[in-house]
């Protein structure tokens, strides 16, 4: 096979990097773990494995490479997703890098117009979202409460902990330290709005709380 130089390739990896700019530039400037820089050069990469895909397969097997990229970009994806007891963060970030890829591919296979409806099909949902879940928001609502109690009341931990759990969606023990004989434990708990009140009263009527903030 002959190595040749097209100005249609050229054009692919500007596209893509102009694609690869306007995909991770939201990323960036909201400073997630992936941003512009890697968004970039996944959107790419991705392009390049589609050319040499189309380039080496023939009209034969022109998707054998690029098949590849839809699974190896997923280990790429879950690097960016973390969890943190009942929250999860990341899954947008591990979507926009899939969706990299994908704008990337059809770049490379030279179907402009189909990467560029779906890369501003992806920003429409990206912006639009807030809104949306301004007009609908969740019943649920995730706190951090800080309370300390005596050492002397540690066997009465776990009841405090549950008790909470039984009136709220989710409550989870996630730090406890011991300072100047007092325990300062972390919780964790998803509750309704409404349901603000009862944890406040709840800690003020439990005789081993000494203090909390949340």
């Amino acid at each position: 096979m002959i190595d040749h130089w097209e100005i249609l390739d050229v054009y692919k990896a500007l596209f893509a990097v102009a694609a690869g700019i306007i995909l991770g530039l939201e990323r960036e400037l909201k400073d997630k773990v992936a941003g512009l820089k890697t968004i970039t050069i996944i959107c790419l990469g991705a392009t390049l494995f589609g050319i040499l895909s189309y380039k080496v397969g023939g009209n034969s097997n022109p998707t054998h490479i690029a098949a590849y990229v839809v699974s190896g970009v997923g280990f790429l994806g879950a690097g960016a997703i973390f969890k943190d007891g009942f929250s999860i963060s990341g899954l947008t970030t591990a979507g926009i890098i899939w969706l990299a890829a994908a704008v990337g591919l059809a770049i490379g296979f030279g179907e402009f117009y189909l990467a560029g409806t779906f890369m501003v099909g992806a920003l429409l949902i990206i912006f639009i979202t807030p809104f949306i879940n301004k007009l609908f928001k969740s019943k649920k609502i995730t706190r951090q409460i800080q309370l300390k109690i005596l050492k002397d009341n540690v066997s009465q931990k776990d009841e405090l902990i549950k008790g909470l759990g039984n009136g709220l969606f989710f409550a989870e023990e996630k730090k406890i330290s011991l300072v100047d004989n007092e325990l300062e434990i972390m919780i964790e708990i998803v509750l309704a709005e409404d349901k603000i009140q009862w944890v406040q009263n709840y800690l003020l009527e439990n005789k081993i709380v000494k203090s909390f903030s949340f």
